[in-house]
């Protein structure tokens, strides 16, 4: 299994990408600027955590970040029947924004449980290997000494 390099990668944030571009673009000629405006921006919210998340670089908060993006998933899904009550949309395109909202939130709950499963911590906790304060000593107190022990290594 590979290791994600960056957030990207990832499935659910690419859905949850796909989720923001298509509510943009259905309720682009919507006149209720603050339904319009919080839908859109919970929407915006899941990517943006899960992406926050990832760039954290620990394992606990990359999930606490995961569960925000995942409530985030369900208040667009929230919307999306208050938008189809008050007719902003129609039954076609509830359905397809409402399924991709629904996909989001099980990639995100399905990716969250691999990460809490993960043996990796995270960057933070990432062990590094350090000199040793005594080689380092003989290094320079007695460079010949050194050199006949370690003749590979570059002085």
């Amino acid at each position: 299994m590979s290791t994600v390099k960056n957030f990207e990668e990832l499935i659910c944030w690419k859905k949850g990408r796909e989720l923001t571009k298509e509510v943009y673009k259905a309720l682009k000629n919507c006149n209720d600027l603050g339904f319009k405006d919080q839908i859109q921006r919970a929407s915006v919210s899941i990517i943006s955590n899960i992406a926050e998340g990832f760039e954290r670089g620990t394992q606990q908060e990359f999930l606490n970040y995961l569960f925000i993006a995942k409530g985030s998933a369900g208040e667009v899904r929230a919307q999306l029947y208050l938008a189809l009550d008050i007719g902003y949309l129609n039954i076609e395109t509830f359905k397809y924004l409402n399924g991709l909202s629904g996909e989001c939130s099980r990639l995100i709950q399905s990716f969250s449980e691999k990460v809490k499963a993960g043996s990796r911590r995270g960057l933070q906790y990432k062990h590094i290997q350090r000199s040793d304060p005594t080689k380092e000593l003989i290094k320079k107190a007695a460079p010949e000494a050194w050199k006949r022990a370690h003749p590979n290594k570059q002085f």
